[in-house]
C-alpha cells in the first residue's frame, strides 16, 4: 500500500514499525550500538547474511526512518544520512572520484562547495572546471577523457540561477557521467531532479527540511547503483547523523509541503512588492516573469521558492542599513526556518571567495539574500521598509 501514497502522504505515514507499545508517534533510539540474540546471529550479520542493525554509525531506526521517507520524496532507491549537509556534500563528490579525476560544475555554487573543489580536492589530485549554469551548449568543451562527475545547484545559493535539469541528463548521459544535484534551495517539494536523469541529489536537511532552525543534518538519494559506493565511504569515515536529529527532521517532514507553500507564496509577493521600491535596483526570484529564466522554471519547478536575493543600489553600506534596521528579520547566515532571515553574502556565506570570483557569479557588494518565513507578510514589509 506505501508504495501507492502520495509523497506527501508518505512523508506523514512513513513511519518505522511501531514496537510492542504500540505507540503514535516514533520514538527515540538513542543508542550507540545494537545486540544480538546469539553469537552466530551476531557473526551473520557481520557477514552480511542477516539483516540486523550493528552500530548507530552504519544505520538507526530513526535515521532509516527519515532515508526513507527522503527517498519516497525524491523517488530515489537509497540514500544515507549525514550530520550536515556540507558533509553530504563533500561525500558526494569525495566517494566517487579518485587521483587524476575531473570534475565537471557549474559555476554558481555554494561558498563552501566550491572551496571543496578548489582547495580541498586538488591536493589528492581531482581536478576540476567550472561551466555557466545557464549556457549548456558549452558544456561540452569542459569535458575531458578523465570527467566523472557533473556537479550542479538548482536554483543556485544566493543569485538563484537555474540550471535546466533535462538538458543536464542529456548532457551526462552523452558524456556518460555521473549526474550530482545539490537540490537544497527546491527541496522534492517543488523539484525532483531524478526525474530528469540525476543519479545522487544531495541536501542541507538543516534547511527546510527541518525548517525551524533547530538541527543540523544532510541527505544523500540516489540510485542503488551509486549509493553503494557513496554508502561504503560514510560507514567508513563516520559522519552519520544523530538519532535525534533525524527524529527531528522525520517530524518535520510531515509538514514540509504545508509549509513550503506557505513559504513560496509569501516569497512570490515580497518579490513583486519588492521590484517597486527605491533603493532596489533588481529582484531575482524564479517566479518573477523578469528573472532571465522564469519560462525554465515554470518548466521544471512547481513554485518559486522561498528564498528571495536583490540588489540595492547604495552597496554595502545600503546593506548593512537595511539588516541594521531590521526588528523582525533575523540577520543570520542560515535559511529555510519559519522566521525569516537577511544575509549579506558577500560579507558572510561567500566572503572566502575573491572579488572576481562573487562577480562572476553576480554577488555584488548591495546583494542580500532573504529567506522568507512564515510571519504575515505585512509585517515582514514594514520590516524591510525601515531599511529600505
Amino acid at each position: 500500500m506505501a508504495d501507492k501514497l502520495s509523497p506527501q502522504t508518505h512523508a506523514i505515514r512513513g513511519q518505522m514499525p511501531r514496537t510492542e507499545f504500540q505507540e503514535h508517534s516514533t520514538p527515540l533510539f538513542l543508542t550507540s550500538s545494537f545486540t544480538f540474540d546469539s553469537a552466530e546471529s551476531m557473526a551473520a550479520t557481520f557477514r552480511g547474511e542477516e539483516d540486523n542493525i550493528i552500530y548507530s554509525r552504519y544505520n538507526n531506526p530513526n535515521v532509516d526512518e527519515l532515508i526513507a521517507k527522503a527517498c519516497a520524496l525524491e523517488g530515489m532507491e537509497a540514500g544515507f544520512a549525514t550530520g550536515s549537509g556540507m558533509a553530504a556534500v563533500f561525500a558526494s563528490l569525495a566517494a566517487l572520484v579518485q587521483q587524476g579525476d575531473h570534475i565537471v560544475a557549474t559555476r554558481a555554487l555554494f561558498g563552501s562547495t566550491h572551496q571543496i573543489l578548489t582547495q580541498i580536492l586538488p591536493k589528492w589530485g581531482v581536478t576540476f572546471t567550472y561551466v555557466e549554469p545557464d549556457d549548456p551548449d558549452t558544456w561540452s568543451a569542459a569535458v575531458r577523457a578523465n570527467t566523472v562527475l557533473f556537479v550542479t545547484e538548482t536554483p543556485s545559493n544566493p543569485g538563484l540561477k537555474l540550471v535546466d535539469l533535462a538538458k543536464a541528463g542529456e548532457f551526462c548521459r552523452a558524456h556518460e557521467l555521473i549526474y550530482v544535484v545539490d537540490n537544497c534551495f527546491a527541496t522534492p517539494v517543488i523539484q525532483r531532479p531524478g526525474e530528469f536523469g540525476a543519479d545522487l541529489v544531495t541536501h542541507s536537511a538543516t534547511k527546510w527540511m527541518d525548517g525551524q532552525g533547530r538541527v543540523l543534518g544532510g541527505l544523500l538519494l540516489g540510485s542503488r547503483r551509486v549509493m553503494e559506493k557513496i554508502t561504503f565511504f560514510c560507514r567508513h569515515t563516520g559522519p552519520a547523523m544523530s538519532p535525534f536529529n533525524a527524529w527531528v527532521i522525520s517530524k518535520s517532514l510531515e509538514t514540509l509541503h504545508v509549509r513550503l507553500a506557505a513559504h513560496c507564496k509569501a516569497a512570490l509577493e515580497l518579490a513583486e512588492w519588492l521590484t517597486e521600491q527605491r533603493g532596489v535596483a533588481k529582484v531575482f526570484y524564479p517566479f518573477l516573469p523578469s528573472h532571465p529564466q522564469y519560462e525554465l522554471a515554470k518548466r521544471q519547478m512547481s513554485a518559486g521558492g522561498g528564498i528571495v536575493t536583490f540588489e540595492l543600489t547604495g552597496g554595502i553600506d545600503a546593506a548593512n542599513r537595511l539588516l541594521n534596521n531590521a526588528q523582525v528579520c533575523t540577520r543570520s547566515s542560515n535559511l529555510g526556518d519559519t522566521r525569516t532571515i537577511l544575509t549579506h553574502p558577500a560579507t558572510t556565506t561567500h566572503a572566502k571567495l575573491t572579488v572576481a570570483e562573487r562577480a562572476s557569479v553576480g554577488i555584488t557588494d548591495g546583494l542580500v539574500r532573504m529567506s522568507v518565513g512564515l510571519e504575515a507578510v505585512q509585517d515582514l514589509k514594514n520590516d524591510l521598509s525601515r531599511g529600505l
